[in-house]
């Protein structure tokens, strides 16, 4: 089996608190560990059980999407960031379809319901297309 790979962007902007990424094989059997981190970053972040129910299921519709769009063997990274109330979760993989995922699915429409913003386009790259899922979730300001 090969893998596709590529470079990813520079981490450099990665903050030493606040970012994490994950670099894994672009595989369904993937998709727990993904999970158990967006809900741990978010657990992590002060977020309400409802809000960290929300980002696990989202995450995992993300990375569903950016996997079955994979090339065979590629590479997935994932990105989570936190700066003050909102949890940012990026996902790219190599994909050899030249069009983004369809914002009109049932997929996308759970995206968009249980984030505050998500958002998805292709770039090229030397090996086809790199596939990108951009989610945001803010948290909400408790009433004192």
């Amino acid at each position: 089996m090969t893998v596709t790979e590529w470079d990813p962007p520079p981490s450099n902007d990665i903050g030493p608190q606040n970012d994490i990424e994950l670099r894994l094989g672009a595989d369904l059997v993937h998709l727990p560990v993904i999970r158990s981190m967006a809900a741990s970053i978010a657990t992590r972040a002060d977020y309400d059980l409802d809000a960290i129910a929300d980002l696990r299921l989202a995450v995992d519709e993300a990375c569903s999407t950016l996997i079955t769009m994979a090339a065979p063997g590629s590479i997935m990274l994932c990105r989570f960031t936190t700066t003050g109330d909102e949890l940012r979760f990026s996902g790219t993989a190599v994909s050899a379809q030249a069009t983004a995922p369809s914002t009109g699915t049932f997929g996308w429409r759970v995206l968009t319901t249980l984030t505050d913003t998500a958002d998805t386009w292709i770039t090229p790259n030397d090996q086809g297309h790199l596939l990108h899922i951009e989610l945001c979730k803010r948290r909400q300001a408790v009433d004192a």
